[in-house]
């Protein structure tokens, strides 16, 4: 989807979620940032406006997205990296250790629980023994017109014995048609795959969208190993 449609989806993400906003206030300015799943570059814009000084990596697996968030305000020395998250040795020549990571609307998209886990041990392991990891994922179910747009498994040829309880299909309809793969997280969810990657759930939160519910927030210490 992403790939397909970045230009489209870029058009109808102008800035960053309020939630997301919350989080990088607390950012100290000069801490090291991996962020994974960058897009088209509104955390590095955000960044960049608060005076942000601290090294900058940001991940992407589409090409078209990463033009995108190149060609936008960063901070000092920024850099974007095309790496398929969803892929073994993303991270290969990647030098840590980063202060912080973000996932901000990543991890719904990754399916199962293996490779979440695989990401997220990987993640923990780039981090400062007192790193962070700032994460978000998309609440739609609370939602009554985006649960209008889940789709049925068999328009891709599977069935919903194929995929995992939680997995769904949305609809995209911003100049042109597309499908995303999206997993529903349950809070309690969360915190058994903070636990099973080595961290700690200090926060939780919920922002965004209908009555300030469509994104699920966490803030996970990689000290609770």
């Amino acid at each position: 989807f992403y790939q397909r449609h970045a230009a489209a989806f870029a058009e109808t993400r102008t800035r960053p979620q309020p939630g997301v906003q919350r989080l990088l206030r607390a950012l100290p300015r000069q801490a090291a940032v991996l962020d994974l799943g960058c897009g088209h570059g509104l955390v590095a814009q955000e960044l960049a406006r608060r005076g942000h000084r601290g090294r900058y990596v940001g991940m992407d697996a589409s090409q078209a997205l990463l033009e995108i968030a190149r060609q936008g305000p960063a901070p000092p020395g920024a850099t974007f990296l095309l790496a398929d998250l969803a892929q073994a040795g993303w991270a290969q020549g990647l030098a840590g250790p980063f202060d912080v990571a973000l996932t901000f609307a990543l991890l719904h998209h990754l399916p199962g629980q293996d490779l979440r886990l695989a990401l997220l041990r990987q993640v923990h392991d780039l981090l400062a023994p007192e790193g962070r990891l700032m994460l978000s994922v998309w609440n739609f179910l609370a939602s009554e017109r985006l649960r209008a747009r889940v789709v049925p498994w068999e328009e891709t040829g599977l069935t919903a014995a194929d995929v995992d309880p939680g997995d769904h299909l949305l609809d995209w309809r911003h100049r042109g048609h597309g499908l995303r793969y999206v997993h529903h997280f349950t809070e309690a969810e969360l915190r058994r795959l903070a636990a099973q990657a080595g961290f700690e759930v200090l926060d939780t939160f919920t922002s965004d969208g209908e009555g300030g519910r469509l994104g699920v927030y966490q803030v996970w210490s990689a000290a609770g190993r």
